[in-house]
């Protein structure tokens, strides 16, 4: 059995970086170092006041400590980090591009009086319910040992819990609303022969690759460009003569060598090197 230390370095990077600033967003609150209508989305404040923070900050926030905050934490640990490992494995990039894409049709959601809401990360969590449940439908799930269903009905069966509960229901229509959206646009449209719009672009391979966790495959961007390329200097033995030699010098002994043979044999191989996969 893995410790809790073990079980935390083992969580892909991407649900274990949004479910920590999470926690930390709560946690600042219950030690009063902010308040939470400062960092809530109010388009005023933002076109007016210029407080550009707003449009990120609000998607941190999953509310005070409770039950339902364990709740959504506790769904980006299993759904999160199971879409993590699934579907988006080796896919770090297409992971981040998704989460950009359901912040930004949120935001666009939440423009309109009717649907704004002032704090959209339980939006953002429900739209992980949402994707996970369309990219595992036929998954059995048991919720708290006394139903039974498949992972397709998971998000409805939580916006029934949220109503039987008391729960605003806005923000998980609106989770549905973005994850509907995205899975429609990566899955659904190009399947049924449509053209693949939602293509991750350019400057998310780069952020994640400048942030050095996960791993994409068929990435258009290197996340270090030195690695795996062949040092390039010249190697001196410890006596001060060159070390690079030919292969017809290692088969035959010579039992002296002038300067200009030793100066040919270190410059036997001046090409260029490339990566295995370039």
């Amino acid at each position: 059995m893995s410790t809790p230390g073990e079980y935390f370095r083992s969580l892909p990077p991407v649900s274990k970086t949004y479910g920590v600033a999470c926690l930390m967003f709560t946690s600042a609150c219950y030690l009063d170092l902010y308040y939470p209508p400062d960092i809530g989305l109010h388009y005023e404040s933002v076109l007016k006041r210029f407080q550009l923070w707003r449009l990120l900050t609000n998607f941190f926030f999953l509310g005070r400590f409770s039950f339902p905050f364990a709740f959504r934490l506790l769904i980006i640990a299993r759904y999160g980090v199971s879409l993590e490992r699934g579907p988006f494995d080796k896919r770090t990039a297409d992971y981040v591009w998704m989460f950009f894409f359901g912040a930004f049709s949120l935001l666009v959601m939440a423009a309109i009086p009717y649907f704004w809401t002032p704090y959209l990360g339980a939006s953002l969590v429900f739209m992980i319910t949402y994707v996970w449940g369309r990219e595992f439908p036929n998954a059995r799930i048991n919720l708290y040992g006394l139903v039974s269903m498949k992972g397709f009905f998971l998000p409805w069966v939580y916006l029934a819990l949220d109503l039987l509960l008391g729960n605003p229901l806005k923000p998980d229509l609106l989770g549905i609303a973005a994850g509907h959206l995205y899975y429609f646009l990566t899955v659904l449209h190009p399947l049924a022969g449509g053209r693949y719009i939602l293509k991750t672009p350019l400057w998310v391979h780069k952020l994640v690759a400048h942030w050095g966790e996960g791993t994409q495959i068929n990435a258009p961007v290197q996340r270090d460009p030195n690695v795996g390329v062949a040092f390039r200097g010249r190697s001196f033995r410890l006596n001060g003569t060159s070390g690079a030699t030919s292969p017809e010098q290692s088969n035959t002994s010579t039992p002296t060598q002038n300067p200009n043979q030793a100066a040919a044999a270190a410059a036997t191989f001046r090409g260029r090197s490339y990566r295995l996969n370039s």
